[in-house]
Order: C-alpha cells, then sequence, then structure tokens
C-alpha cells in the first residue's frame, strides 16, 4: 500500500509492503486508489513552499501493473477477455495518477530507489525529478518484451519526458533495462548515486530547495502543464491563465 508523512514543507508518499511479493508495489486497483487519496491529501494542504517526495520500500519502485491481479479477476469469470478487461481498467485508473502528478500544485521528485518497469517507469517520470541509484536499480519498459501495446498517454508522456528520439527507441524497441548511469546519459533521470540513502537525500535536498522559492503552486502546476500539452490534453487536465494575486 502506501502511506503520507508531512515533515516541515515536505509531503513524502511512500510505497510500502509487508511481504517480498508486496513490495513489488504492483499497480492494482487498491494500490491506484491509495495513492491518488493520498495526492488529494497533498493537494489539499498544498502551499507556496510545498513540495512532494515519492519513494519505495524494497527492491522496487514499482514492477507495473498487477497482471497477477488480472489473472485473479480472470479466474473468478465465466468472460473469455475478463484478464484483458482488467488490464484496460487498470490503465484507465491509473491515468488518474498521472494526471494527479501532472496537475499538483508544487515541484514533484521521485526517490528511485529499485527497479521501475513499465506503469511504475510511467509513475516515476510523472514526477518533475528523478534521482536514482546505482547499485539496485533500472528502468523498464516491459510492454514489448511481454506483447502488449502501449497506451496512448504512455507514449505521450514518454514523448514530453525524454527528448532524445534514440533514448525513445531504446526503451520503447529494444525493451533494454537501463541502469541509472546510462539513465542520466539519455536524459530521464536527473541523477545518479551509490547509495540508497545517498538518493534520498538528494531527492530532499532538491524539494527542500524548490521548496524555498515559495512559488505560487497553481502557476507552477499550469507551466508544467504547458510544457507537455499532448499529454496533458489526453488526460483531459485544460490550462488556464494565472495571474499574479497583487494584480
Amino acid at each position: 500500500m502506501c502511506t503520507l508523512e508531512k515533515r516541515g514543507s515536505i509531503f513524502f508518499l511512500t510505497l510500502t509492503g509487508a511481504s517480498k511479493k508486496d513490495q513489488e508495489h504492483r499497480l492494482n486497483p487498491t494500490l491506484i486508489a491509495a495513492i491518488r487519496a493520498a495526492l488529494s491529501e497533498v493537494r489539499s494542504q498544498a502551499v507556496p513552499g510545498s513540495a512532494l517526495v515519492t519513494q519505495a520500500e524494497g527492491r522496487f519502485f514499482s514492477n507495473g501493473f498487477d497482471l497477477r491481479h488480472a489473472q485473479a479477476v480472470a479466474a473468478a469469470s465465466t468472460a473469455a477477455d475478463a484478464a484483458a478487461a482488467e488490464v484496460i481498467n487498470m490503465v484507465n485508473l491509473f491515468r488518474g495518477v498521472v494526471s494527479d502528478l501532472l496537475s499538483l500544485p508544487m515541484p514533484t521528485v521521485a526517490a528511485v530507489t529499485g527497479h521501475a518497469a513499465a506503469a511504475g517507469l510511467i509513475l516515476a517520470i510523472s514526477h518533475d525529478y528523478v534521482v536514482m541509484t546505482k547499485s539496485r536499480a533500472v528502468l523498464y519498459l516491459s510492454e514489448l518484451d511481454i506483447g502488449m501495446s502501449l497506451p496512448d498517454y504512455f507514449t505521450a508522456l514518454i514523448k514530453g519526458k525524454v527528448g532524445s528520439s534514440a533514448a525513445r527507441r531504446e526503451l520503447a524497441l529494444r525493451a533494454a533495462k537501463i541502469g541509472a548511469d546510462a539513465a542520466v546519459r539519455m536524459g530521464i533521470v536527473d541523477a545518479a548515486y551509490d547509495s540508497v540513502e545517498e538518493v534520498a537525500a538528494a531527492a530532499v535536498q532538491t524539494a527542500e530547495e524548490l521548496g524555498k522559492k515559495e512559488w505560487s503552486g497553481e502557476a507552477y502546476a499550469e507551466i508544467r502543464k504547458s510544457l507537455y500539452p499532448d499529454v496533458c490534453g489526453l488526460l483531459g487536465l485544460e490550462e488556464k491563465t494565472v495571474f499574479p494575486s497583487k494584480l
């Protein structure tokens, strides 16, 4: 599941799991709903100077959609296409998480201290900044390996966030498992560190430095949306004009 903690002006959203299987943080309807509830709470408490750090326990940041959940749904159903229908359901539910992050009125940082695969990779790059450990994490867009096409908003987000066509090809058309140093060179990750502790510290430092600016959260969110018009259009996030409050 996940927890939400506030320390000073920084919110910490942590993906948690009691068992080894749970610590893959696979995105099923329950976890997606929990993340959205946490982000709603963050939004409701946002003030100038707020920032969000998202992190995860264990060896995974997130291992993507919970295909075992989809198989369990299929096993309990008589419909021939029940598993595929449940995957589509999770794809549609997860749109809300990406939408929430792209419209959140504060800077956001993903501290990737474990593998981020498929929708887990999309979760990471939905943040403004990504820092990653060198020792125990890869980025992996696994859809090609499992024989699944990319949802439209995945593709639009990748186009908006990954500037190099060669890097996008490596991610999507080679299904490469990309380590932290390579991810920095490809422009997917902002910085790589040797240890989990260094990643956590760097994420906090980035959040604190941005929070000190005490920018208008509304203006920040609108400028972010303007940078990624394709994915925001697919998600139904409309842009609006924000003026200084003292005008």
